[in-house]
């Protein structure tokens, strides 16, 4: 009896995926949960397992397909069931040479008459006042819209702006290489230029003297680290105790826009932006503000791993109110970081770097890091966040502001 191969529930306010590619073919033989099928949501890269030992029987979605949480991708059947399967029909598409472009495209869907849109879409075609009539026939399954037609047909262009002649499409050089977005890449792109688009967003700066954080992270690293069996002592555990403490005194910061309604959190999940093998992801720290420094600490490190490993899972990446980023490490200076909708504030660490500082009437050189936050001026006043930066400035110059919440 066959098996069909579906599509699992995906995580929190993931609805699509695209097949990014198939690990195995019709005919090959399969063990119980043995990878069959990469697939690429907004978030992360998941695997979809066999459901039972068998032989691939037929393959329903080819590779590039956008499919919905539930959809049957393929199936397994037993012995010799693979012979009686039709094949696969290939993926209708155009592929260049190298230094050459396509002179046709594939298809595009054809639309068939009542289909709604993908659910992602439709809230976001409610809260943009955007109807169905409006963006037509959309890229999904059948005609379908997707939430990347309606984030398209927002961020158009207006006649007004549409140069007078189309451009032609620039020729590709000998030594050019052409790849195509990844879906990770695109919804990256998309998901900032919806935070400029949507948040009155500015950015504050402030400067922080690491001596202290850094004088007593060298005296007791060692002893931290073997209390804690192995877990290191970063400068990461003090940033999230610190922006906690100030997230306490001004909650706006830590708040969200919803429709006409401002949600205030009584909690913090901490996103932590990291660098992974397709690029930068913010997995969330629950409940950050109840953790010590070592279990932020360890789970900071558990998630780093995850990230390069590529087995981040799709929950640990959702819910967050409030995100830190790490420039420093790549050696920025200075940055303006971008909001992660729906969260209201991101902070920006930077490269510790010796500067000659005033310090009681005397010039002296002292590590000293930059710091910014990124707020959406909707919610927060500038008062806000500059006393925001201002306190966590504090916490970090004075770690014992931490230890007796002052």
């Amino acid at each position: 009896m066959a098996a069909d191969i579906t599509v699992p529930t995906l995580g929190e306010s993931v609805t699509t995926a695209t097949i990014a590619r198939w690990m195995k073919k019709v005919g090959d033989n399969v063990a119980a949960d043995e990878p069959l099928v990469e697939l690429e949501t907004d978030k992360v890269t998941v695997e979809i397992n066999a459901p039972e030992a068998g032989v691939i029987s037929e393959i329903i979605m080819p590779e590039g397909s956008e499919v919905e949480i539930g959809a049957v991708l393929g199936r397994i059947g037993g012995a010799g069931a693979a012979t009686a399967a039709a094949p696969v029909a290939a993926k209708p598409a155009t592929v260049a040479s190298p230094g050459v472009h396509a002179q046709q495209s594939a298809p595009g869907p054809v639309a068939r008459p009542g289909v709604a849109p993908l659910p992602a879409a439709a809230k976001l075609m409610e809260e943009q006042k955007i109807a169905p009539a409006d963006i037509g026939t959309g890229t999904a399954k059948d005609g379908r819209i997707s939430k990347g037609d309606v984030l398209a047909f927002v961020n158009k262009p207006t006649p007004a702006a549409v140069p007078a002649a189309a451009k032609a499409p620039r020729a590709t050089e000998a030594r050019e290489e052409r790849v195509k977005m990844t879906r990770l890449r695109k919804t990256i792109a998309s998901r900032l230029k919806e935070a400029q688009n949507t948040a009155a967003m500015l950015t504050t700066f402030n400067e922080v003297d690491m001596s202290a954080i850094m004088g007593l992270r060298a005296e007791y690293k060692d002893a931290f680290e073997k209390k804690h069996k192995g877990v290191r002592l970063g400068f990461n555990g003090f940033f999230v105790k610190a922006v906690c403490a100030a997230l306490a005194e001004f909650p706006a910061v830590n708040a969200e826009i919803d429709g006409d309604d401002i949600v205030y959190k009584n909690f913090v999940h901490m996103g932590i932006a990291v660098g992974g093998a397709n690029g930068l992801v913010v997995p969330v720290i629950r409940d950050a503000d109840q953790m010590s420094i070592a279990q932020i600490e360890a789970a900071i490190a558990g998630f780093a791993k995850a990230a390069k490993e590529g087995t981040l899972k799709l929950e640990q990446l959702s819910g967050g109110t409030f995100s830190i980023t790490n420039g420093g490490v790549y050696g920025s200076l200075m940055s303006t970081p971008i909001l992660n909708p729906p969260q209201s504030a991101i902070l920006g660490m930077h490269k510790i770097q010796d500067r000659p500082v005033a310090i009681a009437g005397k010039v002296e050189i002292r590590p000293m890091m930059y710091l910014a936050v990124s707020y959406d001026h909707r919610i927060i006043d500038g008062r806000e966040a500059v006393s925001f930066l201002v306190r966590v400035k504090e916490s970090l110059e004075d770690p014992r502001r931490l230890l007796l919440a002052i």
